[in-house]
């Protein structure tokens, strides 16, 4: 496909909502090339040959949170949101369906939108579209939440800050959407920029686009949900090396399946973890038997010897995907057929390092086709937000068959 930008992590954070997505028989993607320009491409499904157009806009590569995020709503327009940090929104969408080629950058709202962070989007069973940002900083911020009409193609803010951190605190999220529409949202707290205070794992879903937010019990909240009352999913104490931002799904059901990680209490190295709902009570499975310990505490993007984990279930197993430097950083895949008896079997897909890679994928393929697309490219990542002395390196879709 070609190279793009390795000095960081920027265009492999797991955060990327998404990096890669279907529509129809097309699959698109976005990267930073070496120079911090946005470079867009399309395929057919199933092809090998690309369509690419470096677009004539640009982000601070420098900064690893600045991660471009795209989707296609139900009508084959691409949107584009990228280059956030505590900054004005950058958002733009294709002129006509399935292009490549982009409008000028202009508001979704107008509300709320000078402080951007963690850009989202998720597609709606109907082909409408949701986008989550955090508005404001680390340790003080507010997740927001609009709702885009794919028929009028119109942006409207449905959550200021519902889930609130009270001026004291942020919440860290992840989200799915399942096949009824009904939105999942998972979050842990942190009380300061430090990442060794993040703490507990909690949950709310909406039925009704998200409007209105209910506990796993189906007890509505009284919004906003703050810290006093959340859902606690499963309780982790601060300074428990447990991440923020990871991944969740859910199942055939429609219960939430959060995938993380953790050190658990009385050992001091942390371990990926799965919490889920089987639709009476919460429950946890430890994935890995990892040997080496690590630390989090500090600011900015960090250099783990972990990446964050993605998951997906589907065809009567769970499918988590990491890189761990335990496994020489390749892409690596755990799977379980049994929750309820769990034994995760561990497989890698690559032979080669993968070097500070995150893993993202195509969420509208594994959705309709239950086939992954991973987004794959070696890159580097120094800690606090520093950059290596790594060239630009290729960009490849790995697919796997669970």
């Amino acid at each position: 496909m070609g190279t793009g930008w390795a000095g960081n992590s920027v265009n492999t954070v797991i955060f990327r909502r998404n990096s890669i997505v279907t529509w129809n028989q097309q699959q698109f993607t976005a990267f930073y090339d070496d120079s911090g320009a946005v470079v867009l491409a399309k395929r057919l499904s199933d092809t090998p040959d690309w369509t690419i157009r470096k677009t004539r806009y640009r982000g601070n590569v420098l900064d690893a949170h600045n991660s471009i995020s795209i989707m296609t709503d139900g009508a084959g327009y691409l949107h584009m949101a990228w280059n956030h940090h505590d900054t004005p929104l950058h958002y733009c969408r294709s002129r006509a369906p399935g292009s490549l080629e982009m409008t000028e950058v202009f508001p979704m709202t107008g509300l709320k939108e000078d402080r951007v962070s963690y850009p989202e989007f998720y597609r709606l069973p109907d082909g409408d579209l949701i986008f989550l940002y955090r508005d404001g900083a680390s340790g003080r911020g507010n997740i927001m939440m609009n709702l885009y009409d794919t028929e009028t193609q119109t942006w409207t803010q449905v959550q200021d800050g519902w889930i609130s951190g009270e001026g004291e605190r942020s919440a860290y999220w992840q989200a799915a959407v399942d096949s009824r529409g009904t939105i999942h949202v998972s979050w842990v707290w942190r009380e300061t920029w430090d990442v060794a205070t993040n703490h507990d794992l909690c949950y709310a879903k909406s039925p009704d686009r998200g409007k209105t937010w209910e506990k796993s019990t189906n007890e509505v909240y009284q919004l906003p949900i703050t810290a006093r009352t959340a859902e606690i999913a499963w309780k982790i104490p601060q300074n428990s090396e447990l991440i923020n931002q990871t991944s969740m799904c859910t199942d055939d059901l429609g219960f939430p399946w959060i995938a993380t990680y953790w050190r658990p209490a009385g050992s001091q190295i942390p371990q990926y973890h799965v919490v889920y709902n089987n639709g009476s009570e919460w429950k946890v499975s430890q994935v890995t038997h990892r040997r080496t310990s690590f630390s989090l505490s500090g600011g900015g993007t960090k250099r783990i010897p972990v990446s964050r984990p993605q998951i997906m279930t589907g065809q009567d197993r769970t499918c988590i995907i990491f890189r761990d430097a335990e496994r020489n950083d390749r892409v690596s895949a755990a799977v379980c057929e049994d929750p309820e008896n769990p034994v995760w079997s561990i497989l890698d897909l690559t032979e080669d390092s993968v070097g500070q890679w995150e893993p993202s994928y195509d969420t509208e393929l594994w959705r309709r086709d239950r086939i992954v697309n991973l987004f794959v490219q070696k890159v580097g990542q120094g800690d606090s937000e520093t950059v290596e002395d790594i060239g630009p390196q290729m960009i490849t879709i790995l697919e796997w068959r669970p």
